[in-house]
């Protein structure tokens, strides 16, 4: 059998997505059922960028499920000395039962993926964040109960958070609002993607300019920093194009009077949120921090398929 791989939420359909929330919940409400869940299974965690939140979400996740998770950095790997993602795959291959990576490129993720003939998840790319999207959309589920309908604005830099939400949001059968500056759109391919799959299923898609219109009726807003890794040589321009788009108490405001605030961290107080915003009583954001380690088991107990259970 093919190894399940998740690169992206677009290769979930909406009944998986359902089944990641649903053993997220019972991990979440029952963690002591499933502690020997993976007993005997291995996963190599691989990093070429720093991490305290995915690091340790899945580290703590394979633990308390019964395996072990064996972290390496850039630094410890051999493609820093030359050697391809796909020999590095069909190594692992032999000594892990699945495989987690965050890489620089999205490409190397998907070259580990088609090389690898055991499970690999992405961790986070340049281009996608699907395990902390999976973990914010549980998280909205859990306040907002189903999610169909309902709807998130998102208000930044169109970045991998950005994309995630957007294929998340067609998922679940959540209308999203995306507003950035102009140059700062998410890709256009996401969109077009998400789009094509989103009529079928009723959910929207709109990108606008304007933060304002974006929050309007929305049962929760989302920013993210304004500087990804590796942009820090943009960190001043983009700083002055996004000022505008800061979430603050006032375009809060503009929501709905329930919606949460909701953020994936780290961020910069006062730059792309007030603390007032994220400090305050609608915020979720630590909320969606500790569900990144149920979520991060259920993805776990999902990609091992059979090898998993109580």
């Amino acid at each position: 059998m093919e190894p399940k791989h998740l690169s992206s939420i677009r290769d979930l359909a909406a009944q998986d997505v359902s089944e990641i929330f649903r053993l997220a919940s019972e991990l979440k409400a029952t963690p002591d059922e499933y502690r020997s869940a993976l007993g005997g299974k291995t996963l190599a965690l691989l990093f070429q960028s720093p991490s305290m939140r995915t690091r340790i979400s899945f580290q703590v996740a394979m633990y308390e499920l019964g395996g072990l998770a064996i972290e390496s950095s850039d630094r410890d790997l051999q493609i820093s000395r030359g050697e391809s993602m796909a020999d590095t795959a069909k190594t692992l291959s032999r000594y892990v039962n699945a495989i987690g990576a965050c890489t620089k490129a999205h490409a190397d993720l998907v070259e580990l993926s088609r090389n690898a003939s055991v499970p690999v998840f992405n961790e986070l790319t340049d281009l996608l964040h699907p395990c902390q999207a999976l973990s914010d959309f549980f998280t909205l589920t859990e306040k907002k109960g189903s999610l169909a309908g309902r709807k998130l604005a998102y208000i930044g830099d169109g970045n991998n958070i950005c994309h995630s939400l957007i294929y998340g949001a067609i998922k679940t059968g959540m209308n999203i609002a995306v507003a950035t500056p102009a140059r700062y759109q998410p890709k256009s391919i996401i969109v077009k993607s998400a789009n094509r799959e989103a009529g079928t299923g009723g959910a929207t898609v709109v990108l606008t300019e304007d933060p304002v219109s974006a929050v309007q009726g929305a049962d929760a807003v989302y920013t993210d920093t304004w500087v990804s890794m590796g942009q820090e040589a943009d960190a001043e321009e983009k700083a002055q194009v996004l000022a505008p788009y800061q979430i603050t108490s006032e375009l809060m405001s503009k929501a709905k009077s329930d919606a949460c605030f909701m953020h994936c961290l780290p961020a910069r107080r006062g730059r792309e949120v007030s603390s007032e915003v994220i400090d305050g009583p609608q915020s979720a954001v630590f909320d969606q921090s500790e569900n990144r380690l149920h979520v991060a088991k259920a993805i776990l107990l999902y990609l091992f398929g059979e090898l998993g259970g109580k």
